[in-house]
């Protein structure tokens, strides 16, 4: 996987005026240019192994082949590193920045601290609330319309660390006060146009007046505008930005009411958030609602397909449950009073409740737990749920895999290099040789192995996606090499990874977790659900192996190890064979 970083400028000068050998002493991270608020930052490298590798002066430990990886804390501002080997130094600059906001000097607003940043648009009579960053002792307001809004002094509050932290196991807030940091909140009733709240800050004696960059705007609830998704797949957020969790992506032709604006976003009638380049407004659209009445139902060949005709394209959303499939449409009124579901080789029964006005939820109660992918499209208005069968799995004890397809993702590759080694030997060079042997077991095996790349070159995050979803295997397994963020042990973090994002995903993610880890003997980094694009696939069981960490100086010595390389596909192969097995 390649390491996520916090933006640590590095500068390195070897001050020895000998030739260097061949194995010269190398730091690969951090790389030049990078900063870090982080409160320590590690160094991946490698020397010769005769010898000490200090570290401002003192020894630092190192694998048998010479590696090492050692963290050390930072100061605020510039911290300087010397690392020498014998007669080779570097110098190494790290510099980290504060996480808290810089306090404006004298009569002045933090700059940027001013809300909104951009044009937002809300509902009459929702809270609207403002937030400055000013010197401490002063007196702050906001004008709005024919309002003035007082803005308070905060108390001390819980800072969340980011989603990052959880792969440290450091993901505990902390409390701690922001000085000058001022707030308040206020409703409007009436739809308006309010253009740019006006700040005022008085300080000893003297005021400023200065606007925030973004407007507001009251919304008629009347004269609502309806977007329409234009995306294959609407990227569906809990919130207006990408820092925000997904919610199910939304099928194209969806439509639905937009209750507020935040810069590009829009909010939808049913709560989640869209980037409005993903969509395109209806003019003259009133808000959609529907009724449903009758539940259509076709099998195909290795698929059920669930069809429910609508008068218009709504908002959905789908939750996978042990043994369930649930399905909610919004905007919608159930009028029915006839499903057809033939004895399904997938599904016992299909129970529907109104659960809300205009909320219907469609409960699939499954014959097996093991759910084996679903695609959600609209044909005109009708919205169609199909729903995979498990593969056939033909009797043959030589080639127990045969007839299953198989997808494997040699993660990154071109331009994308992933974590690097402390040899400098790169993440995506790894992922290509093990995939490539994993293939050569799994064709011993009787399967049928798709690759989405079979040499060095990029293939971009949506065009694996497509791929899966294109080739519908029966599973789809990404191969990744660990690292970890600045704030990370990399001297110390070891072990097997596994990721998974869609329920029907987790069995296979802690089966082939927990069989490498007993089979190899391998260390155990843990089972995560992780929001990747390589595990968000719905159309198959789709996992993200972590096989090890190209940061630990002594796994690296086993991943980089050839026989090891082929031990590793040989039980991979086994424990794929094995999971077919348990769920025929």
């Amino acid at each position: 996987m390649k390491k996520v970083l916090i933006p640590v400028i590095l500068s390195c000068v070897v001050t020895s005026s000998v030739a260097l050998s061949s194995s010269p002493l190398k730091v690969v991270y951090p790389p030049t240019n990078h900063q870090t608020s982080a409160e320590k930052i590690f160094f991946i490298g490698t020397a010769p192994p005769n010898g000490q590798v200090l570290v401002n002066g003192k020894p630092i430990n190192r694998s048998r082949s010479g590696h090492f990886a050692p963290s050390f804390p930072l100061q605020l501002g510039e911290n300087i590193f010397t690392v020498r080997h014998q007669n080779q130094e570097l110098q190494i600059k790290v510099t980290r920045l504060s996480n808290q906001p810089e306090l404006p000097q004298g009569l002045a607003f933090a700059k940027g601290s001013l809300t909104p940043t951009a044009d937002i648009a809300r509902l009459p009579g929702e809270l609207i609330c403002f937030s400055a960053i000013a010197p401490p002792n002063a007196s702050v307001s906001v004008k709005l319309g024919n309002q003035t809004v007082a803005l308070l002094p905060q108390p001390q509050q819980a800072i969340l660390p980011s989603n990052l932290a959880a792969l440290t196991g450091q993901n505990q807030p902390t409390t701690q006060s922001i000085p000058g940091k001022y707030e308040g909140c206020t409703t409007v009733s009436v739809a308006t146009d309010l253009e740019q709240p006006q700040y005022q800050l008085t300080l000893n004696g003297k005021t400023i007046t200065q606007p925030s960059a973004g407007k507001i705007t009251i919304l008629s609830p009347t004269q609502l505008p309806v977007a329409e998704v234009v995306a294959d797949a609407g990227v569906a957020r809990t919130g207006p930005s990408t820092d925000f969790s997904r919610l199910t992506p939304l099928p194209k032709g969806t439509r639905a009411t937009v209750t507020g604006k935040e810069g590009e976003w829009f909010r939808l009638d049913y709560g989640a958030w869209i980037n409005s380049q993903e969509t395109r407004i209806l003019p003259g659209s009133v808000p959609p609602r529907t009724v449903i009445r009758s539940v259509g139902y076709r099998r195909l060949p290795g698929t059920t397909e669930m069809l429910f005709p609508l008068q218009t394209p709504v908002p959905v959303s789908v939750q996978q449950g042990e043994k369930t499939f649930t399905l909610t449409l919004y905007n919608t009124t159930a009028q029915t009073d006839i499903i057809r579901l033939d004895d399904d080789p997938l599904i016992s029964r299909l129970d529907w409740q109104q659960t809300t006005s205009g909320e219907v939820k469609y409960t699939f109660n499954l014959k097996k737990a093991q759910q084996w992918g679903y695609k959600l499209r609209y044909d005109g208005t009708t919205l169609v749920l199909a729903l995979r069968h498990a593969p056939v799995i033909r009797q043959n004890r030589q080639k127990p895999l045969s007839g299953i397809k198989i997808l494997l993702d040699p993660g990154h590759g071109g331009k994308e290099s992933g974590a690097t080694g402390p040899t400098g030997y790169l993440e995506k060079d790894v992922n290509l040789a093990v995939s490539k042997l994993l293939r050569d077991e799994l064709l011993k095996l009787g399967a049928n192995v798709v690759m989405t790349r079979d040499d060095d070159r990029d293939v971009s995050l949506p065009e694996r996606q497509a791929i899966i979803n294109r080739e519908e295997p029966a599973i789809a397994l990404s191969v990744h090499y660990n690292a970890l963020p600045d704030s990370g042990d990399a001297e110390n973090t070891k072990g097997v990874g596994t990721f998974w994002y869609n329920t029907q995903a987790h069995d296979l993610a802690v089966f082939m977790h927990n069989y490498l880890v007993n089979k190899l003997r391998r260390p155990s980094y843990g089972v995560f659900w992780n929001n990747l694009a390589l595990t968000r696939p719905a159309a198959a069981p789709s996992v993200l192996l972590e096989l090890g960490f190209m940061s630990n100086p002594d796994e690296f010595e086993w991943v980089t190890n050839p026989q090891e390389q082929k031990k590793l596909a040989k039980v991979l192969a086994e424990g794929v064979t094995e999971w077919f097995s348990k769920n025929k």
